[in-house]
Parts: structure tokens; C-alpha cells; sequence
């Protein structure tokens, strides 16, 4: 196999690599979203007798509904439990640092092969350039 093959063929394999590190920050980014809706939001919950109560957000409340509800009888914090949350937020950490390794791997490994064939082809003019002048 010849430089240039293998170079093309490195670039397509180091393009790939950023992409699919492109897709895991991209996940990443959703569950990161998906936490902060659950934390942020407010939201309603039904009641045994079929009415429904509004929630204040779990981050934003001060004692309220969401989280000293649970020995007055309300039902807004049992509906968004913090463990849930933070496992979402758990699970996005590999998912991020795997994705940033990915997508850095890949660029950097891209741009690297550039770099050596910008070198390549200076060293081919040079070497014509010699060529010319020593003859």
C-alpha cells in the first residue's frame, strides 16, 4: 500500500473515531438536559382522590412540596426523587469523558495527518527546488 492510500485510508478511520465522540457529547449533552429538566422544572403530580397538585422544581424549592412533602402526605416527592436525577447525571460522566477522548483522538489524529502531508509535499519541493538549482 502506498503513502497516499494509507493516508486517506487513516484519515477516513480518524474521521470516523471523531464522529462517533461527536455522538457520545451529543448523548451526553441529552441525559445532561434530561437532569436538568428533572431539577429545574416544576411539574404535577395526581392525587388517590384524583386531583392533581402542583410541585415546585426539586432544586429550586425551599423545604416546600418537593422535599418535606413526604410526612405531610403529599405525593410531589415521591414523583421526582433526587436518586433518579443523579443517575442520570452519573451515567452522562463516562459518556462525556469517553466521547471528549473520541472526538480529540480523531481531530488531532486528522489534523496530524495533514500536518505530515504539508511536510511531505514542502520536502517534494524542496527537493525540486535543489534539483534546478544544482543542475
Amino acid at each position: 500500500m502506498r503513502s497516499r492510500e494509507y493516508d486517506i485510508e487513516f484519515r477516513e478511520r480518524s474521521t470516523r473515531v471523531r464522529d462517533c465522540g461527536t455522538g457520545l457529547l451529543i448523548l451526553a449533552a441529552f441525559l445532561w438536559g434530561w437532569c436538568a429538566i428533572l431539577l429545574l422544572t416544576s411539574y404535577s403530580v395526581e392525587t388517590r382522590g384524583g386531583h392533581t397538585d402542583e410541585c415546585a422544581s426539586r432544586l429550586f424549592t425551599e423545604g416546600g412540596t418537593a422535599n418535606e412533602g413526604r410526612w405531610r402526605g403529599d405525593y410531589c416527592a415521591d414523583e421526582r426523587d433526587w436518586p433518579e436525577a443523579l443517575a442520570i447525571l452519573g451515567l452522562s460522566l463516562p459518556v462525556s469523558l469517553v466521547g471528549t477522548a473520541l472526538f480529540t483522538t480523531g481531530h488531532v489524529s486528522r489534523r496530524m495527518s495533514g500536518h505530515t502531508q504539508a511536510m511531505r509535499e514542502l520536502d517534494r519541493i524542496a527537493d525540486e527546488h535543489e534539483k534546478r538549482s544544482g543542475a
